[in-house]
């Protein structure tokens, strides 16, 4: 369908569109009083002039009506035909000076309407030619030229008032557009920011329905339904360390600034819990010097995910609170045992194995000091993710090796460290120092925690897979404790644990 110029709508069309089927209708029935004397004009065209426009203006009337114009071409020839019967209706029947003579008007505001200023000026420029026609064919009149020309200046002043108005509209139209469209951009432009956040943001007006969200949110709640019109406290239901409900709304009603809180959590539906950090503050938008009060068009809520980084610093916290102990007594104990050596020193009856043992005590404290800050120091590099450089491990030799190392120990507490290894073993590509460590850990707590009987380092081999596990005759993990063996720092609090420090 034809788009028409800068201000056709589909509204305006309707309007031409019985516009162009009555007035045809009006102005034939004012032909007709006019053809039967009862209104008389300086001149009348004959009977059937005055049919051929009249059927020829009701005919393109009921045409504009049923079928609306759908081409630049068909409009143009339309309002081209409008403007010759218009013409030949003023000259023949009515005359220029007639009342009816505002419809031109129409015309005009149609052709601006169809084809822009370029129409305007081609319709006022038809009613030119159309009122010197008339004033060379009525020139014997010379009261009809003084009203042509009357009604020309008439037409020609409204047709310009009514373009200027149109033409000012038409400027609001655009600025109005463009406005629109700059606040659209602008919108969009923060949406793209908001959906690129890694935060989750929500929008809310001043009854707490949620109005703009981010991808971030949907990722954070686990979700993938539509947030608008939905209450905040509906889709988030916050839970306090006590796990008391939380009413988010109410605290967003309660807040005058920027407020922050890291202590509420949110539950799943498969009862996962995290803690959530979340910044709120209400949207200001005025202020209001006759109340003295500020008012907002709602509020905005910023969340993050804290868990992990609040598990990491009560972690923290508890590996300063546990190294600091398990540190303090080697260095004291070593620190003890130089002093006494200094004092033995100069005493006159102290023997040579006596300062021998002395020594020896200090000696294995700090070993067993450097032994631990080694691992803290490997715990450090797995945290941050620091691994040493991966190469082939022979899985027999290493077996070999922690055999010989911990043989010794497993013989002070009386158990015999065994080993249990199939005939075939191939190697593994991984970090030495990772998986010395892993096994370490094993036997070392094994031969710990176990009074009587054996420890076995076992290794199968099955399917291309290397799997290690150390097998003792000790108090075992309780299956309360069996969940946690994997959280760093850990100790089970049964009883058989507080004999071993």
């Amino acid at each position: 369908m034809y788009k028409g110029g800068s201000i056709y709508t589909p509204r305006s069309v309707q309007i031409f569109r019985f516009a162009g089927l009555f007035i045809p209708i009006i102005l034939v029935i004012y032909g007709v009083f006019i053809q039967l004397d009862f209104i008389s004009v300086p001149h009348v065209v004959s009977d059937f002039g005055f049919i051929l426009i009249s059927f020829w203006s009701l005919f393109l009337s009921i045409i504009q009506f049923l079928y609306p114009p759908t081409s630049a071409l068909d409009s143009a020839l339309r309002l081209v035909a409008y403007h010759l019967l218009a013409g030949a209706y003023l000259i023949f029947v009515a005359g220029i000076a007639s009342p009816f003579v505002a419809f031109w008007l129409l015309l005009m505001i149609a052709s601006y309407v169809y084809f822009s200023e370029r129409g305007l000026q081609f319709s006022t420029l038809g009613f030119v030619i159309i009122v010197l026609t008339d004033i060379f064919v009525n020139k014997s009149h010379e009261i009809t030229v003084i009203y042509d020309l009357a009604a020309l200046a008439v037409i020609l002043i409204t047709g310009f008032v009514v373009f200027a108005v149109t033409r000012s509209q038409e400027i609001t139209k655009a600025e109005l557009t463009n406005s629109k469209a700059q606040e659209s951009l602008q919108r969009d432009r923060v949406l793209t920011i908001v959906n690129n956040m890694t935060d989750a943001v929500f929008s809310t007006d001043m009854d707490g329905v949620i109005r703009v969200y981010n991808a971030a949110s949907m990722n954070l709640l686990d979700t993938n339904e539509n947030l608008n019109g939905h209450v905040i406290d509906q889709i988030l239901p916050l839970v306090d360390k006590e796990n008391k409900p939380v009413k988010l709304f109410r605290e967003l009603q309660n807040a005058k600034t920027v407020t922050k809180r890291d202590d509420l959590y949110y539950n799943y539906d498969d009862d996962e819990q995290i803690r959530l950090e979340i910044t709120y503050s209400p949207i200001r938008s005025s202020y209001s010097r006759s109340k003295h009060t500020q008012t907002h068009d709602g509020y905005i809520i910023i969340m993050r995910d804290v868990t992990k980084t609040k598990s990491l610093e009560e972690e923290r916290d508890e590996f300063i609170s546990v190294v600091s102990h398990e540190l303090r007594t080697p260095i004291t104990i070593a620190e003890g045992t130089i002093s006494n050596v200094q004092v033995m020193m100069e005493h006159p009856n102290v023997t040579h194995d006596m300062l021998r043992d002395a020594v020896n005590v200090a000696h294995d404290q700090v070993i067993f000091l450097a032994s631990m800050v080694n691992d803290l120091s490997t715990l450090s590099r797995a945290e941050r993710g620091v691994a040493s450089d991966s190469e082939d491990i022979d899985v027999r030799e290493l077996a070999h090796k922690l055999l010989d190392k911990y043989q010794a120990s497993a013989k002070e507490k009386g158990l015999h460290l065994n080993l249990d290894l199939p005939s075939k073993l191939s190697t593994v590509h991984a970090s030495r120092l990772y998986l010395e460590e892993l096994l370490q850990n094993l036997i070392t707590n094994a031969i710990k925690y176990t009074k009587e009987g054996s420890v076995t380092i076992i290794a199968k081999q099955h399917a291309g897979t290397v799997t290690f596990a150390v097998k003792d005759t000790g108090i075992g993990i309780s299956k309360s404790d069996q969940a946690k063996i994997f959280q760093k720092f850990y100790r089970s609090e049964d009883y058989r644990t507080r004999e071993t420090s």
